[in-house]
């Protein structure tokens, strides 16, 4: 079995994090995205590392797993938390640990950026299986229901 690697995204990266991006979607919520309106979101981010950051996992030269984080300034704790969103493990590699390294190597990345208090994500209430998956990498249930109001 090759070696998995994790490192920050690039725009290399761009057509398969939008695909994945895509996948998560229609896998999670059942719902098709704009793949213009992704591609731009996407490009957007890795060009600008202040709205958040790409990681990719990979097996030799394929991206087979990524994690997005998204940074909420936090004045109860005077820090940054770190979202975790768009993650997405093909679905050949899923059950191998591609997720635990994305989640640890952000972990490691948070702990030791200064400012930086914590991670936290949300997740579908019915997920009951990514939900075991993060109770097992260490993250609480903090109780709260996310509420918006989405504009386009």
């Amino acid at each position: 079995m090759s070696k998995l690697t994790i490192r920050p995204a690039t725009i290399g990266d761009l057509e398969v994090i939008v695909d994945f991006n895509a996948r998560i979607a229609s896998e999670t919520e059942d719902t098709a995205l704009d793949r213009d309106t992704l591609r731009d979101g996407v490009r957007a981010l890795l060009g600008d590392p202040a709205k958040g950051r790409y990681f990719v996992a990979c097996m030799d030269d394929d991206v087979v797993g990524q994690i997005m984080h998204t940074r909420e300034w936090s004045d109860w704790r005077n820090g940054d938390i770190w979202w975790i969103q768009s993650v997405y493990v093909h679905a050949d590699h899923r059950r191998r640990g591609v997720f635990a390294s994305l989640y640890r190597h952000l972990q490691q990345l948070a702990e030791a950026a200064p400012g930086v208090v914590g991670l936290r994500l949300y997740v579908e209430v019915e997920n009951a299986p990514a939900q075991a998956t993060y109770t097992r990498l260490g993250m609480d249930d903090a109780s709260y229901r996310v509420m918006q109001e989405i504009f386009r």
